[in-house]
């Protein structure tokens, strides 16, 4: 086995497919989440896919001292968190411009606290989960890492901002290592149908959205746009499987590993596929017809843009496998074999690990007011 990794969000919908890849490869992960939009079912699942028991512990990065506690743990078990999967954040574009001091609290000032944390306990590995929103209105295609950055939301400022404080941090201390990947469109699921996408409330991107109305949790998918300068008149976009982008983690980590300093790369496929195309490319794949309702662009939307990930491939030894035929056949087996996501509103609080634990064992629950680190 290689060595013990903290991937936190790692309940999420990214954070769950990563986990089951990094064991895959052969690493440990531990998983830290406030479940404010990840299930506590989603890592149980990863362990019944991968046959391993996988640490949890809820908590908020905002808190550092109970993360120092959990690296302190490790430490003295003579199991040092060698590299942190940072993936934790509020992530909906919309909700950032409606509210966005709670973006920079969590995005930013929580992943301030998470590396102050790091430094503290002497772990200097990071790959972060950034944005291809960093880029902003494409000025050319495809876009490569040298591209204009130009956010338009507080969504992206916050990921840019992280960016900027990793490059920083990597400057000043010629020990740290960090990759920070800018994701492109990931969708789609595990091939087994038992983790997915399952958003706590209504869906904020098209994928998730699609997938609802085609179990008929929603009448239609409203596309927003059909008269943008594309070949269809929808918005085109770089949709990658969620599966080659967790395996893009696992790369990362390795080049993390080997060495100091910042490494920037975009995760996408390269090509663009509008709305249209993949609402058509799903309903041929599945057999569901999409009803679909035109409205309005929105505020903030640009007409098409994609990855050039080169870089990727040069430097990470990653490229893209799986087809948008992937993505939606796998997709739809994950929705149409658990059409309420986890279902686990009311599902119990995840335990915490206490000193003493050897390995990587399923912890044991403690009293709610024993519930902390340390």
């Amino acid at each position: 086995m290689k060595g013990t990794l903290l991937v936190t969000g790692g309940a999420g919908y990214i954070g769950s497919h990563v986990l089951a890849e990094l064991i895959a490869a052969g690493y440990r992960p531990i998983a830290l989440d406030d479940l404010s939009n990840g299930s506590r079912r989603a890592v149980e699942r990863v362990e019944a896919l991968t046959g391993m028991r996988i640490p949890f512990f809820e908590t908020d990065i905002r808190e550092p001292g109970r993360v120092r506690a959990l690296f302190e743990l490790y430490r003295r078990k003579g199991d040092p968190v060698e590299c942190v999967v940072h993936l934790a954040g509020c992530k909906a574009v919309a909700e950032s411009v409606a509210d966005p001091l709670k973006y920079y609290q969590v995005n930013v000032a929580g992943t301030a606290a998470l590396l102050s944390a790091m430094r503290q306990c002497g772990v200097r590995r990071m790959v972060f989960s950034s944005s291809a929103t960093v880029y902003g209105a494409p000025v050319a295609l495809p876009i490569t890492e040298a591209h204009p950055l130009a956010p338009a939301s507080p969504y992206g400022h916050g990921k840019l901002a992280v960016e900027q404080m990793l490059r920083d941090l990597c400057a000043a201390d010629r020990e740290f290592g960090a990759v920070v990947l800018r994701y492109f469109n990931p969708i789609g699921a595990h091939p087994s149908g038992r983790i997915g996408e399952a958003p706590h409330n209504v869906p904020a991107n098209l994928f998730p959205y699609l997938t609802q109305v085609a179990v008929r949790r929603r009448s239609h998918l409203t596309i927003f746009g059909a008269d943008y300068d594309t070949p269809d008149g929808t918005g085109v976009r770089d949709y990658l499987h969620v599966m080659d982008l967790a395996r893009g983690h696992v790369s990362a980590v390795d080049r993390a590993l080997a060495g100091p300093g910042c490494l920037t790369v975009n995760l996408g496929t390269g090509s663009g596929t509008s709305v249209r195309e993949l609402v058509h490319a799903f309903e041929r794949v599945t057999g569901r017809r999409i009803p679909c309702a035109i409205a309005p662009r929105r505020d903030g939307d640009v007409a098409a843009m994609w990855a050039d990930p080169g870089r990727a491939l040069r430097e990470l030894g990653w490229r893209a496998e799986r087809t948008l035929d992937d993505m939606c056949a796998d997709g739809w087996r994950w929705q149409r074999r658990n059409p309420a996501g986890y279902a686990d509103s009311g599902a119990p609080a995840a335990p915490s690990i206490r000193p003493g634990q050897r390995g990587h064992a399923r912890p044991r629950a403690a009293p709610p007011a024993a519930r902390r680190y340390g």
